[in-house]
């Protein structure tokens, strides 16, 4: 017998009667299930994490799916497309700053405004949760100075991105080895920023090999902020490759805390692998399925 479907709504309830309520909400948008991970987290990747695999973007995403990934960082409208294709999302997108220039240099904030809009927009449109910020190299701006000058941006933009849903992470960088100069090095610091523009929709990037170098203390931090932190990226320290028994990062714990804070965001793996891509990749998932 041949079964009608008369409206997209009766089907979705067809769909909920058949698999439960919760097997609707995993599927992507072309309507083919999803692999889900076992853990409580949602874990995303960067590209990164592929390097050497000799796969194009479309490899990435059909291996990502195929492990349960929900989506990518760091990816901009242009690829869109192809991740729907395999029913996976934009994980954070980018929001037209950058490390050097950014939003604590007040000679940034028109052209950064514009762009940053325009990500807004896109990514509410593609039901991306989250736009990265960038606070800038500091350039002979005093800590308060950058705080005061970031502050009026995100309170200028903050509007937007509330009434779409987006939340703006500012993300927190090393400024000992890889980024000299950076002014967002310190959980203290972006949390201040938070405070300052008081919005559910500025939240920080909280990056757990930065903030290793930085601070140390990182399971603690986490609690103790975790009403700020809105994205975390993974690696290992040091060499910020996998992080594996020759790192100083123990993933199960630090993603177990996480977990049992109710965080319901996202953790993304940026980390660059020294061995097999895919391999490896399997492996940090599972160290982080909590």
């Amino acid at each position: 017998m041949k079964m009608t479907l008369p409206s997209p709504l009766p089907r979705r309830r067809f769909l909920a009667s058949l698999l439960g309520a919760g097997a609707l909400s995993a599927l992507p948008p072309h309507g083919r299930a999803a692999t889900t991970r076992p853990g409580r987290l949602k874990q995303a990747v960067c590209r990164g994490v592929f390097q050497n695999a000799k796969l194009d973007f479309d490899g990435m995403c059909r291996e990502a799916a195929r492990l349960g990934i929900a989506g990518f960082d760091l990816v901009g409208p242009a690829e869109f497309p192809t991740l729907k294709k395999y029913g996976l999302i934009p994980t954070m997108v980018p929001g037209g700053s950058s490390i050097k220039n950014g939003i604590n240099d007040p000679n940034n904030h028109a052209a950064i405004d514009a762009r940053m809009r325009e990500a807004i927009r896109a990514a509410a449109a593609a039901g991306a949760p989250n736009v990265i910020v960038l606070a800038g190299d500091r350039a002979g701006l005093t800590d308060e100075q950058g705080l005061e000058h970031s502050a009026r941006f995100l309170n200028n933009i903050k509007p937007l991105a509330e009434d779409l849903g987006v939340t703006l992470c500012i993300e927190l960088l090393n400024s000992k080895v890889n980024h000299p100069g950076y002014m967002c090095d310190h959980t203290a610091w972006g949390v201040k920023l938070c405070q300052a523009v008081n919005s559910p929709r500025v939240k920080l990037l909280y990056d757990i090999y930065h903030m290793q170098i930085m601070e140390g203390d990182i399971i603690r931090t986490i609690r103790d902020n975790i009403r700020y932190i809105g994205h975390f990226h993974t690696a290992g320290n040091p060499g910020r490759h996998e992080f594996d028994e020759s790192q100083e990062l123990y993933y199960p714990a630090i993603c177990r805390a996480i977990a049992d804070l109710g965080f319901d965001g996202y953790l993304a793996h940026e980390y660059t692998p020294t061995r097999d891509p895919i391999g490896t990749l399997e492996k940090m998932l599972k160290l982080c399925d909590v």
